[in-house]
């Protein structure tokens, strides 16, 4: 596969790079057949300390998600029409079974905190109340509190589930600790050449917590707070060649097997998706709206140009023979910017709509009879294996997003 032939380890979504020993070494992977899945796990864990050393307890926890031995059935009672009808029913199929096998251990760490985003994102219709209330019931376990560190993204994810209930319930106890923990984040010192968001997916995880504190509280503080360090990301990861973002800083001499730039499918989908989310809260007439929206519209007439044959990308995005499968985290983010800027206005429908319909019958293709959803790469932060079965709560989440857009913009 392309990632083993580079020089730098992928790693968990909001950590720095290192430098690993060569493959060759050790490869775990050559065990994998006389093992279980969850054996092969702790075998990963104990065994190779460079690999997954530096990923938090909570990304290598089983219930975030993982790989079958064998390959089930994949589901027969999906349509890929955009009815509401039957958007709804791959909805609520992958969201129960999800719901059902994760939920005894949900925690705060971002992982989940994108799948309780995708749970709130779901319309009442489409058992969204339902959904929802089980949203309400994990923040109370948690006691509205955010992830551990106080200057990481990651950290302040779960956050943006909180308000989105506080807004429907109104209970202060609900936000009291996201807002103290905002407040302290904008006090940290202000280093250019050091940015709070310094990898590309915390675009996804605090920018748009920043903006719905602002519209909830009425201070724009929270807002002007998330634009100044937007920009600071974005001025040091965005290509404006390319139409595309670099992960973080270490990438920008990595070269895929063709020698194209690396561009990380699910790094560009968090921050499609964060775009949307931004958007989604921003006022129309806050001063730099117009930027953001031009970035939007940069990256989807980019992305738009890279979609699959079978509507999906995969997870090297300028080097699509070197992937076997689709990379379904990214491509479900990717298939949400597209509906979301097609349901706000800011894409045309008629140019965008074949795009959607085309990812969503793409996507339909990794559900399982039993609801699982797959093809989604693990934890990580560069293009890398994975199989067809591979599922996690984050991709999940994704879809779940993906739906919900998809579901507003059905007939």
């Amino acid at each position: 596969m392309a990632d083993e032939v580079r020089s730098f380890q992928p790693r968990s979504e909001g950590v720095a790079p290192r430098i690993c020993y060569s493959r060759s070494k050790f490869d775990p992977a050559a065990l994998k057949p006389a093992l279980s899945s969850a054996a092969f796990i702790l075998l990963l864990i104990l065994l190779t300390p460079n690999m997954h050393g530096q990923m938090t307890r909570n990304e290598m926890s089983l219930w975030v998600g993982g790989s079958l031995d064998s390959e089930p059935p994949l589901a027969h009672d999906l349509s890929p029409e955009l009815k509401k009808k039957d958007v709804a029913h791959a909805i609520q199929k992958v969201g129960d079974w999800q719901l059902k096998t994760a939920q005894p251990g949900f925690s705060q760490d971002w992982t989940f905190a994108t799948l309780y985003i995708g749970y709130m994102s779901v319309p009442d219709a489409t058992n969204g109340k339902a959904y929802k209330e089980a949203m309400r019931e994990t923040g109370k376990k948690f006691h509205w509190e955010l992830g551990p560190r106080l200057d990481h993204a990651d950290d302040e994810a779960v956050g943006q589930t909180y308000l989105e209930l506080y807004r429907a319930y109104h209970d202060p106890a609900m936000i009291v600790p996201t807002k103290a923990r905002l407040d302290a984040v904008m006090k940290l010192p202000d280093t250019p050449d050091k940015p709070l968001w310094w990898w590309c997916d915390a675009l996804f995880m605090a920018p748009s917590l920043f903006a719905r504190m602002s519209r909830e509280t009425g201070d724009k503080a929270y807002l002007d707070f998330m634009d100044h360090e937007w920009w600071i990301t974005s001025q040091q990861l965005y290509s404006p060649e390319d139409h595309l973002f670099f992960r973080d800083s270490s990438f920008f001499k990595s070269r895929e097997a063709n020698g194209s730039r690396v561009f990380w499918s699910r790094g560009n989908g968090w921050v499609f998706a964060g775009l949307a989310r931004v958007l989604s809260e921003m006022p129309a007439d806050y001063p730099s709206r117009s930027r953001y929206v031009e970035q939007f519209r940069e990256l989807a007439e980019k992305l738009a140009t890279l979609q699959g044959a079978d509507g999906l990308w995969r997870a090297g995005l300028l080097d699509e023979s070197a992937y076997k499968l689709p990379e379904n985290s990214g491509s479900s983010f990717s298939t949400y910017g597209f509906a979301y800027g097609i349901n706000s206005g800011i894409l045309d429908r008629g140019k965008y709509e074949p795009v959607v319909a085309k990812a969503w019958k793409g996507l339909l293709g990794h559900i399982y009879e039993d609801g699982r959803f797959g093809s989604i790469q693990p934890v990580g932060a560069a293009p890398g294996a994975f199989g067809p079965s591979s599922s996690y709560v984050f991709g999940t989440g994704a879809f779940l997003l993906a739906g919900s857009e998809v579901y507003r913009l059905a007939r």
